[in-house]
């Protein structure tokens, strides 16, 4: 009952403040509904960037891949920070320079609307087959176990995973569909502070449990992480290693590439950095996004290699003594270290994990579909109420499109994060091509991405049957990456626009840039070196 009551209260403390802090928001002009009236700070922005990307599907994926691999898994964050640096000196500026609110509005101005709209079904597509599924279905996993659904309400695994996926689904939509990007940044932002107390808390609880296997508490668990298993403590996989492994090669290559894809140009991720009130904003919130995805490997990598210790020592088992899996590595270890009176706060933490991701997600679908699909289409004369309409009913459908296919994710048996990647491996290099070329090179015409995008879907497709069970897949994404490069110099280069691309200059906001964001930038790189010399055969590998 404990648990219960400590959820509940954190959740109605998250939501009554998420409102206080967005009551007055003018949420029936696109520009409030849409891009938070372009009034984000910094802090809120970093703290939305981690949220959004921080939820149930890395505390249990990434950790189960940790679990099931090494600290290569660390990849996936750390490296994460080169992404976002280059969003905030490169592409940001000439974002905000041209006022663009979505990534299909920028196809649009550079290339032309049937570019736009063929990316727009792109994500949308990717949206509510992949992400919002997975999203609902990695949190419900460690929800039911921690309140033990099934047992309570006398149902099969599947019909209590269902109603887990309801319910959240339910509450998010409210959040995204009623209240718009600044209610989803602010609600984002409030239970990252409890994710950072709840997730870190976990870690520290894990060290203590393993203290206790050599009769010692914290520092005797951290020395017997760093010593008990070498061979997980490496983040230098082999270059033939396997998922969930990172091959040391794909740091430079399609590991970096696919960073790229997600931090800088994925919809999902950086609407909240187009919200900025000026662009000093916007590059504080991505800079320090980068940090705290370094700390992120405190809180979904460290605990998956902690559970595989517990499990080796006989601790951590389901059952009679039965081997589990790695996607259920973290909720066991969860479930194992923490006290029970913490428990409920942990599990409002986790929830407020999923709900940032699924609304940032479902805010993001609609903000695509009512400017870039039904304004110019259907809605030409549509006042901004009238679209903002058509967007909240949009997110209603979309969030229950999600909520109807997550459960079927449990029958994806190569874990959740390799699904959730190899899905995304489908869209991802010409969407990230079509931004980097269009902003960099003036003469690419729209016939590039008009090959590019069904080129990279054959040769993707070609290789998921016939190479991904013999190298890394993030190599073959590396492959279609250079192939949709050829493609775009060689449009370039034999069929250039008739003029010349000139970006736009009609910001919204201040463009100011933030002064020390180069020092900090390299501050951020040099932090991501020094976790890999740590976690390498010279120290602790």
């Amino acid at each position: 009952m404990l648990t219960v009551i400590e959820f509940v209260l954190f959740t109605v403390f998250v939501a009554v403040l998420s409102w206080y802090k967005t009551r007055d928001e003018k949420l029936d002009t696109e520009e409030g509904y849409f891009v938070a009236g372009h009034s984000l700070p910094g802090i809120v922005i970093a703290g939305s960037l981690m949220m959004t990307n921080l939820s149930a599907e890395q505390l249990v994926g990434t950790n189960g891949q940790a679990f099931s691999g090494s600290m290569a898994t660390m990849a996936w964050e750390a490296t994460s920070a080169f992404a976002l640096v280059i969003l905030a000196f490169v592409l940001l500026p000439k974002f905000l320079k041209g006022n663009i609110s979505t990534i299909p509005q920028f196809y649009e101005m550079r290339y032309d609307t049937f570019t736009m709209r063929m990316f727009s079904i792109m994500f949308l597509f990717a949206y509510v087959v992949t992400m919002l599924p997975t999203i609902l279905y990695s949190g419900s996993v460690a929800l039911e176990k921690i309140f033990d659904i099934q047992s309570i309400l006398n149902l099969n695994y599947f019909t209590a995973i269902l109603v887990v996926c309801f319910a959240t689904g339910i509450i998010g939509m409210c959040y995204s569909v009623f209240g718009g990007l600044k209610a989803v940044a602010y609600s984002d932002t409030i239970n990252g502070v409890g994710l950072l107390i709840g997730g870190f808390l976990v870690p520290v609880l894990g060290f203590i449990a393993l203290g206790q296997l050599d009769g010692g508490g914290l520092v005797a668990g951290i020395k017997h992480f760093a010593t008990a298993t070498p061979e997980k403590m490496n983040a230098w996989s082999s270059p033939t290693a396997m998922a969930p492994y990172i091959p040391w090669p794909l740091l430079f290559t399609g590991m970096f590439v696919n960073n790229l894809f997600y931090w800088a140009t994925n919809q999902s991720i950086i609407q909240r950095s187009l919200g900025a009130k000026n662009l000093a904003e916007a590059q504080k919130g991505a800079i320090w996004a980068g940090f705290f995805k370094c700390l992120d490997v405190f809180v979904i990598v460290i605990p998956g290699i902690i559970a595989y210790q517990l499990m080796e020592a006989g601790v951590l088992t389901i059952g009679s003594g039965a081997a589990f899996d790695g996607d259920s590595a973290y909720p066991m270890l969860v479930m194992h270290v923490m006290p029970k009176v913490l428990m409920g706060f942990f599990a409002a933490v986790m929830f407020g994990a999923i709900l940032s991701s699924f609304n940032s997600v479902l805010n993001s679908a609609s903000t695509i579909f009512s400017l870039n699909i039904w304004k110019p289409i259907f809605g030409k004369n549509a006042d901004a109420k009238k679209t903002v309409k058509v967007g909240q009913i949009f997110g209603l459908i979309v969030g229950i499109l999600g909520i109807v296919i997550s459960p079927f994710i449990m029958y994806f048996g190569s874990g959740i994060m390799n699904f959730i990647n190899q899905c995304w491996g489908l869209f991802s290099m010409p969407i990230l091509c079509a931004v980097l070329f269009g902003m960099l090179n003036k003469n690419v015409s729209s016939l590039a991405p008009k090959i590019g995008v069904p080129v990279h879907i054959v040769l993707y497709a070609i290789g998921y049957f016939t190479v991904f069970d013999k190298i890394h897949y993030l190599y073959w994404v590396f492959v279609c990456f250079v192939v949709q490069c050829i493609i775009y110099f060689a449009v370039a280069k034999l069929a250039p626009r008739a003029e010349e691309f000139e970006m736009p200059n009609v910001p919204a906001i201040d463009m100011t840039a933030w002064k020390s964001g180069k020092v900090w930038a390299v501050v951020g790189i040099l932090v991501v070196v020094v976790m890999y010399v740590i976690f390498s055969p010279l120290v602790l590998g």
